[in-house]
Protein backbone atom coordinates (compact mmCIF):
# COMPACT_ATOMS: atom_id res chain seq x y z
CA UNK A 1 0.00 0.00 0.00
CA UNK A 2 1.49 3.35 -1.03
CA UNK A 3 2.19 5.76 1.80
CA UNK A 4 1.17 8.60 -0.56
CA UNK A 5 -2.47 7.51 -0.80
CA UNK A 6 -4.61 10.29 0.60
CA UNK A 7 -6.74 9.32 3.57
CA UNK A 8 -10.32 10.56 3.10
CA UNK A 9 -11.50 13.29 5.44
CA UNK A 10 -14.89 14.32 6.72
CA UNK A 11 -16.06 17.64 8.11
CA UNK A 12 -17.56 17.64 11.60
CA UNK A 13 -19.38 20.39 13.42
CA UNK A 14 -18.17 20.95 16.97
CA UNK A 15 -18.71 23.55 19.66
CA UNK A 16 -15.62 25.32 18.31
CA UNK A 17 -16.85 25.30 14.73
CA UNK A 18 -16.20 23.00 11.80
CA UNK A 19 -13.14 20.78 11.69
CA UNK A 20 -11.66 18.20 9.35
CA UNK A 21 -10.91 14.71 10.65
CA UNK A 22 -9.70 11.62 8.80
CA UNK A 23 -11.81 8.52 8.53
CA UNK A 24 -9.11 6.67 10.44
CA UNK A 25 -9.56 9.08 13.36
CA UNK A 26 -13.31 8.50 13.28
CA UNK A 27 -12.90 4.72 13.22
CA UNK A 28 -10.34 4.92 16.03
CA UNK A 29 -13.03 6.48 18.22
CA UNK A 30 -15.05 3.31 17.56
CA UNK A 31 -12.00 1.28 18.67
CA UNK A 32 -11.35 0.06 15.12
CA UNK A 33 -7.78 0.19 13.78
CA UNK A 34 -5.96 -1.09 10.70
CA UNK A 35 -2.93 -3.23 9.99
CA UNK A 36 -2.64 -2.65 6.25
CA UNK A 37 0.42 -2.96 4.02
CA UNK A 38 3.90 -4.22 4.85
CA UNK A 39 4.66 -4.91 8.48
CA UNK A 40 7.40 -2.45 9.38
CA UNK A 41 8.74 -1.09 12.65
CA UNK A 42 7.05 2.29 12.10
CA UNK A 43 3.65 0.77 11.29
CA UNK A 44 3.82 -1.63 14.22
CA UNK A 45 4.93 1.09 16.65
CA UNK A 46 1.88 3.11 15.61
CA UNK A 47 -0.42 0.14 16.20
CA UNK A 48 1.18 -0.56 19.59
CA UNK A 49 0.58 3.04 20.66
CA UNK A 50 -3.04 2.81 19.54
CA UNK A 51 -3.61 -0.41 21.45
CA UNK A 52 -2.00 0.97 24.58
CA UNK A 53 -4.14 4.10 24.41
CA UNK A 54 -7.37 2.16 23.89
CA UNK A 55 -6.43 -0.14 26.77
CA UNK A 56 -6.01 2.91 29.00
CA UNK A 57 -9.33 4.36 27.84
CA UNK A 58 -11.30 1.20 28.61
CA UNK A 59 -9.51 -2.04 29.56
CA UNK A 60 -12.67 -4.13 29.11
CA UNK A 61 -14.05 -2.90 25.80
CA UNK A 62 -13.20 -4.83 22.63
CA UNK A 63 -10.85 -3.57 19.92
CA UNK A 64 -11.14 -4.55 16.26
CA UNK A 65 -8.04 -4.82 14.04
CA UNK A 66 -8.64 -5.04 10.28
CA UNK A 67 -5.74 -6.89 8.64
CA UNK A 68 -4.74 -6.84 4.97
CA UNK A 69 -1.02 -7.37 4.68
CA UNK A 70 1.64 -9.39 2.85
CA UNK A 71 3.64 -9.65 6.07
CA UNK A 72 7.05 -8.21 6.77
CA UNK A 73 9.41 -7.89 9.71
CA UNK A 74 9.05 -10.81 12.09
CA UNK A 75 10.57 -9.01 15.09
CA UNK A 76 8.15 -6.10 14.70
CA UNK A 77 5.22 -8.45 14.23
CA UNK A 78 6.14 -10.38 17.37
CA UNK A 79 6.31 -7.10 19.32
CA UNK A 80 2.70 -6.39 18.32
CA UNK A 81 1.72 -9.98 19.11
CA UNK A 82 3.11 -9.58 22.64
CA UNK A 83 1.15 -6.36 23.15
CA UNK A 84 -2.05 -8.00 21.87
CA UNK A 85 -1.60 -10.73 24.47
CA UNK A 86 -0.55 -8.32 27.26
CA UNK A 87 -3.51 -5.92 27.19
CA UNK A 88 -6.81 -6.83 28.83
CA UNK A 89 -9.11 -5.70 26.02
CA UNK A 90 -10.64 -8.49 23.95
CA UNK A 91 -9.19 -8.21 20.44
CA UNK A 92 -11.20 -9.07 17.36
CA UNK A 93 -9.17 -9.53 14.17
CA UNK A 94 -10.79 -9.27 10.74
CA UNK A 95 -9.03 -10.58 7.63
CA UNK A 96 -9.70 -8.33 4.65
CA UNK A 97 -8.13 -9.51 1.38
CA UNK A 98 -5.07 -11.52 2.39
CA UNK A 99 -3.25 -11.92 5.69
CA UNK A 100 0.09 -13.52 4.78
CA UNK A 101 3.22 -14.53 6.64
CA UNK A 102 3.62 -12.43 9.82
CA UNK A 103 0.24 -10.79 9.19
CA UNK A 104 -1.34 -14.26 9.33
CA UNK A 105 0.19 -14.80 12.78
CA UNK A 106 -1.35 -11.54 14.00
CA UNK A 107 -4.71 -12.44 12.51
CA UNK A 108 -4.93 -15.94 13.98
CA UNK A 109 -3.96 -14.68 17.44
CA UNK A 110 -7.13 -12.61 17.89
CA UNK A 111 -9.67 -13.52 20.57
CA UNK A 112 -12.31 -13.54 17.83
CA UNK A 113 -11.07 -14.14 14.28
CA UNK A 114 -13.39 -13.17 11.46
CA UNK A 115 -12.89 -13.39 7.70
CA UNK A 116 -14.76 -11.81 4.84
CA UNK A 117 -16.03 -14.39 2.31
CA UNK A 118 -13.17 -13.98 -0.19
CA UNK A 119 -10.36 -13.33 2.27
CA UNK A 120 -7.32 -15.62 2.45
CA UNK A 121 -4.63 -16.57 4.93
CA UNK A 122 -1.12 -17.64 3.91
CA UNK A 123 1.41 -19.39 6.15
CA UNK A 124 5.07 -20.15 5.53
CA UNK A 125 8.33 -20.53 7.42
CA UNK A 126 10.26 -17.34 8.27
CA UNK A 127 12.48 -16.13 5.46
CA UNK A 128 15.92 -14.52 5.48
CA UNK A 129 15.27 -10.80 5.06
CA UNK A 130 18.78 -10.02 3.89
CA UNK A 131 21.26 -11.45 1.44
CA UNK A 132 23.14 -14.31 3.08
CA UNK A 133 26.84 -13.63 3.12
CA UNK A 134 29.90 -13.44 5.31
CA UNK A 135 31.97 -16.13 6.97
CA UNK A 136 30.88 -19.70 7.56
CA UNK A 137 30.38 -18.88 11.23
CA UNK A 138 28.16 -15.90 10.39
CA UNK A 139 26.04 -17.99 8.05
CA UNK A 140 25.81 -20.75 10.65
CA UNK A 141 24.68 -18.22 13.28
CA UNK A 142 22.10 -16.80 10.89
CA UNK A 143 20.75 -20.28 10.23
CA UNK A 144 20.44 -21.02 13.94
CA UNK A 145 18.59 -17.75 14.54
CA UNK A 146 16.24 -18.53 11.68
CA UNK A 147 15.45 -21.94 13.16
CA UNK A 148 14.76 -20.35 16.55
CA UNK A 149 12.34 -17.96 14.88
CA UNK A 150 10.72 -20.87 13.06
CA UNK A 151 10.17 -22.62 16.38
CA UNK A 152 8.66 -19.49 17.97
CA UNK A 153 6.29 -18.94 15.05
CA UNK A 154 5.43 -22.63 14.89
CA UNK A 155 4.51 -22.74 18.57
CA UNK A 156 2.31 -19.65 18.23
CA UNK A 157 0.43 -21.20 15.31
CA UNK A 158 0.03 -24.49 17.17
CA UNK A 159 -1.24 -22.72 20.30
CA UNK A 160 -3.92 -20.76 18.45
CA UNK A 161 -5.05 -23.48 16.05
CA UNK A 162 -4.94 -26.58 18.23
CA UNK A 163 -2.68 -28.27 15.66
CA UNK A 164 0.45 -30.20 16.53
CA UNK A 165 3.84 -28.66 15.83
CA UNK A 166 4.44 -31.43 13.27
CA UNK A 167 1.26 -30.46 11.41
CA UNK A 168 2.25 -26.80 11.51
CA UNK A 169 5.74 -27.44 10.14
CA UNK A 170 4.29 -29.50 7.31
CA UNK A 171 2.07 -26.60 6.29
CA UNK A 172 4.70 -23.88 6.69
CA UNK A 173 7.39 -25.74 4.75
CA UNK A 174 5.95 -24.11 1.60
CA UNK A 175 3.53 -21.24 0.97
CA UNK A 176 0.17 -22.60 2.13
CA UNK A 177 -2.96 -20.63 1.22
CA UNK A 178 -6.30 -21.08 2.98
CA UNK A 179 -9.58 -19.61 1.84
CA UNK A 180 -12.13 -18.59 4.46
CA UNK A 181 -13.70 -22.04 4.84
CA UNK A 182 -10.33 -23.79 4.88
CA UNK A 183 -9.07 -21.33 7.49
CA UNK A 184 -11.93 -22.22 9.81
CA UNK A 185 -11.42 -25.94 9.24
CA UNK A 186 -7.71 -25.64 10.07
CA UNK A 187 -8.26 -23.53 13.19
CA UNK A 188 -6.92 -20.29 11.77
CA UNK A 189 -10.25 -18.44 11.91
CA UNK A 190 -13.57 -18.64 13.75
CA UNK A 191 -16.21 -17.22 11.43
CA UNK A 192 -17.01 -15.95 7.96
CA UNK A 193 -18.86 -12.65 8.19
CA UNK A 194 -20.84 -10.57 5.73
CA UNK A 195 -21.45 -7.66 8.14
CA UNK A 196 -18.79 -5.54 9.83
CA UNK A 197 -20.59 -4.22 12.93
CA UNK A 198 -19.74 -7.19 15.11
CA UNK A 199 -17.69 -5.68 17.96
CA UNK A 200 -20.78 -4.89 19.99
CA UNK A 201 -21.99 -8.48 19.58
CA UNK A 202 -18.60 -9.74 20.73
CA UNK A 203 -18.89 -7.66 23.93
CA UNK A 204 -22.44 -8.87 24.54
CA UNK A 205 -21.35 -12.49 24.11
CA UNK A 206 -18.48 -11.92 26.54
CA UNK A 207 -20.85 -10.42 29.12
CA UNK A 208 -23.31 -13.30 28.81
CA UNK A 209 -20.60 -15.93 29.19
Amino acid sequence: MSENIRIPEIIKETSSGYMRVTLQEEMFKRREIECVGDITADRINSLILQLRYLQKEDPEKAITIYISSPGGEVSSGLALYDIMKAIHCPIRTVCVGTAASMAAILFLSGDQRDMLPHARVMLHDPLIQQQAGGSALQIDRLGKELMKTREIIGNIIAEHTGRSLKEVYKKTATDSYFDAKESIAWGLADRIITELNETEKMEQTKDVS
